[in-house]
Order: structure tokens, then C-alpha cells, then sequence
């Protein structure tokens, strides 16, 4: 998708466990291994986003380990939290602001999105320092954060 805005674009991200391992995508664009996520569209909010990029991009059914508060009313729509939020440099003019998700996937096949991605990989806790995936030190990170709150979150 192109960019909405000149400088900023707002983003979502989503690390997805399923049996101890995270699901990163291989980007053809970007040339690296990132969760599954992209641009929150003009008319949706972060939430619309999150589960269309999920649906567009592997197709699994998932849960989402934050709650959105229970205040809702009317002209309310409380959204889950993200887990953390950042801003990453993708041009040198251009960023992305990236509310970032972790989810928990049960069963199903994922179905990859091969405009967007030449690949995908589940990825344990040993694989994350592999040099060949050569992952940035946030989507490391954010890997290890994705799994230990999977651990938290189990019932």
C-alpha cells in the first residue's frame, strides 16, 4: 500500500505465538523478517486494522493477548492496548508509528500473502539469534516479549 502521509503513517504489528514459536514474514519490499502487520487505513481504526492484516496476510484465527477497557458507550469504542508503541524510520523522510500487538494463535495453516511476502517461518526462542534471519534488535525483542506473555497468558 502507499503511504498515506508525507512524514508519518500509522502502523500495526502483530506477533503471533503458536507452540512456542513467533510467525515472521519474509517482506519482499523491505528485505527482512517482521510479524505479520501493515497500514491502519484512513476509514478503520487500529483495532479494524489489526484483524484485516491478520486475515490479509496469514489468515489465522487468533487471540489477542490485550484487553481493551470496559468503558464503552455510546460514541465509545474502547480498542485493545498495544503492548508497546514505536516509531520506525523507513525512508529518510518517511516513518511509521507502529502500535504493536502480541497474539496467540491456536490451529490452522497460515496463508501467505505472496505479493507482500516471499515466505514465512515459525521461529523459537534458539532460532531468534540465528544471523541468517539477521533480525533488527526491536523485532528481537519484541519476539522475546510475544513468547513470555504467551507463556503468562495461557489458562
Amino acid at each position: 500500500m502507499p503511504h498515506l502521509h508525507d512524514l508519518y503513517d500509522f502502523v500495526v504489528s502483530v506477533f503471533i505465538v503458536r507452540k512456542e514459536k513467533v510467525l515472521l514474514v519474509y517482506h519482499k519490499r523491505y528485505h527482512e523478517w517482521l510479524p505479520i502487520g501493515g497500514h491502519i487505513e484512513l476509514d478503520e481504526d487500529p483495532e479494524e486494522a489489526l484483524y484485516r492484516e491478520i486475515k490479509e496476510e496469514c489468515g489465522l484465527k487468533v487471540r489477542i493477548l490485550s484487553k481493551a477497557p470496559s468503558i464503552g458507550h455510546a460514541g465509545v469504542k474502547p480498542i485493545p492496548t498495544p503492548d508497546f508503541v514505536d516509531v520506525h524510520r523507513i525512508t529518510d523522510r518517511h516513518k511509521h508509528i507502529a502500535f504493536i500487538y502480541f497474539a496467540a494463535a491456536g490451529r490452522g495453516e497460515v496463508k501467505l500473502h505472496e505479493r507482500e511476502h516471499r515466505e514465512y517461518r515459525w521461529v523459537g526462542p534458539r532460532e531468534l539469534k540465528d544471523k541468517k534471519l539477521n533480525l533488527t534488535q526491536s523485532i528481537y525483542f519484541y519476539c522475546l516479549r510475544a513468547l513470555d506473555k504467551t507463556r503468562r497468558a495461557r489458562p
